[in-house]
């Protein structure tokens, strides 16, 4: 007897249909295969079958059985096909009725007693369900909560093979699963932390608001003790909130990496990675004989935090450039090519000299002209260029450290940011996703226009400096993004001039 049920697999972040076609023979010995370009977690789930199929009071087929995972020419990888895989010998050996099975997608790890286990991927797979015109998802009751932020879709829970399969014959009601999105979202987009709380540093806070408007990517340079870190780890305090598309595309990452928090279904702050320097490439940006998604995907809609810049082997840091650049990481395999999204924030952090104090007035630097032209050699002019904004840090003074007068706090600072994003909104479109710092030449040309005052200004600075083709395009994205946050519909000399400031390498320590 044959029986079909309908599951997923995964391809990096991307939900692929599959069916589960189950027959099982009128004669032969009691043997199963899996055919479909199985992998070994997939070829294991036969031992799991058994064993939870008898523990769960059901009977293995005693005769020959075939399980087909189509389409074949897809490789199925890990555990998520035991539900379906168990519920298939069970109808084939006619103990149930499959006709409700077709109306939904079904995914699940067994344990040995028929208990479902979590799985990776649930909001990939009930979006699919929804695009596909399937009632609903059924998956582990651990998964609910993350499948049920996907609207017009049910998502039924389910804590034991047993409970699916009453569900199924109609003999277990079960409620789908719903959650309250905004009360998510009121609950987890609170920071701990303020930008209040740094004392002094107001320039540098001024450049952070910059990058955080225009979405530039900022080198912070800075003795020792500056507080480079403190400030990067605010950063986050100041960015607009989450939408629910891009935290729908974020949760959808860390779901399928499986690295979502217990009871937090859905994304509601901006993602913050912070890798150490110790890090290997696939672990950056993406990678390994499964593909994986890396710390680039990981940090997607939120800030990537590069500590001790330079402590970074140059070879890692160059794969930095083509998801900087292009917002996604390709990862290309000989039986396929998979994408994962990299649109973030890189925020880094560095030291001057290897003995940090090459700037800092009140302590001698010790390091020669040649081990801080080394020093600063790791890390390569093309991925300089793609760094929008390079600013000093300097330490701060007693008199700074011990005053009574507040600085700016993180939320004077994000109402001038959201402020300044929605005069990007009017100008790219309601829907757009393109910030100053994302702009491409013809819409530069457009919104980038100099007076004669300007135009002299940039040309003087680019022949002094020797800046490169790709520093001009920073220095009017970032103008442009002064020009905003002051309100201003052209760019003026003045902002022209702080852009320029922001170009700190260029123009050497």
């Amino acid at each position: 007897m044959l029986s079909r049920l309908h599951s997923v697999a995964l391809a990096g972040i991307e939900a692929i249909r599959c069916e589960v076609e189950v027959d099982v023979a009128s004669r032969g010995f009691s043997h199963a295969t899996i055919v479909g370009l199985p992998d070994t977690a997939v070829k294991e789930s036969l031992e799991r079958v058994r064993s939870s199929l008898h523990n769960s009071g059901y009977s293995s087929p005693k005769y020959r059985t075939v399980i087909n995972l189509a389409p074949a020419d897809i490789k199925k990888e890990g555990p998520a096909f035991d539900l379906p895989i168990a519920l298939g010998m069970i109808f084939a050996s006619g103990e149930g009725t499959p006709d409700r099975a077709a109306e939904y997608l079904i995914a699940g790890e067994l344990a040995l007693d028929g208990r479902v286990r979590p799985i990776k991927g649930a909001i990939s797979m009930a979006m699919l369900a929804r695009d596909r015109g399937f009632i609903g998802l059924i998956l582990p009751v651990d998964n609910a909560p993350e499948a049920a932020v996907v609207n017009d879709i049910e998502v039924i829970g389910i804590g034991t093979l047993a409970e699916a399969l009453g569900f199924l014959n109609d003999r277990l009601p079960l409620d789908p699963t719903v959650i309250d999105i905004d009360q998510v979202f009121q609950e987890a987009s609170r920071y701990d932390m303020d930008f209040g709380e740094v004392r002094g540093q107001e320039a540098v806070k001024r450049a952070l608001a910059v990058a955080a408007t225009g979405g530039h990517n900022l080198l912070l340079i800075g003795p020792p003790g500056a507080g480079k870190t403190m400030l990067s780890k605010r950063l986050p305090t100041i960015l607009p909130p989450l939408t629910l598309a891009e935290s729908l595309e974020t949760t959808r990452v860390y779901s399928a990496a499986g690295k979502l928090s217990p009871g937090r279904p859905l994304l509601a702050r901006r993602p913050v990675r912070a890798p150490h320097h110790s890090a290997s490439g696939p672990a950056l940006v993406g990678g390994g004989t499964i593909p994986q998604a890396g710390e680039v995907s990981l940090a997607h809609h939120g800030l990537l935090f590069l500590d001790e810049f330079p402590e970074f082997p140059r070879s890692i840091l160059e794969t930095l450039r083509q998801p900087l650049e292009d917002g996604v990481v390709t990862i290309a395999r000989s039986h396929s090519c998979i994408e994962f999204p990299a649109r973030f924030m890189m925020v880094a952090a560095m030291n001057p000299c290897p003995c940090g104090y090459f700037t800092d007035p009140n302590k001698p630097c010790k390091c020669t002209p040649r081990q801080i032209d080394r020093y600063l050699s790791r890390i390569s002019g093309p991925l300089i260029d793609r760094i929008d904004i390079h600013i000093e840090v300097p330490p701060v003074p007693f008199r700074e450290l011990r005053s009574n007068r507040d600085g700016s706090d993180s939320a004077c600072l994000r109402r001038q940011v959201i402020k300044a994003r929605h005069i990007q909104q009017q100008r790219f479109g309601e829907n757009s996703t393109i910030l100053n710092g994302r702009m491409n030449s013809k819409l530069m040309r457009k919104h980038c226009t100099l007076d004669k005052a300007g135009e002299q200004l940039l040309k003087q600075a680019l022949t002094e400096f020797g800046l490169s083709a790709r520093a001009h395009d920073k220095i009017l994205r970032i103008a442009r993004t002064i020009a905003d946050l002051a309100n201003s519909e052209n760019i003026r000399p003045e902002h022209i001039s702080e852009a320029i400031m922001y170009r700190r390498l260029d123009r050497q320590l």
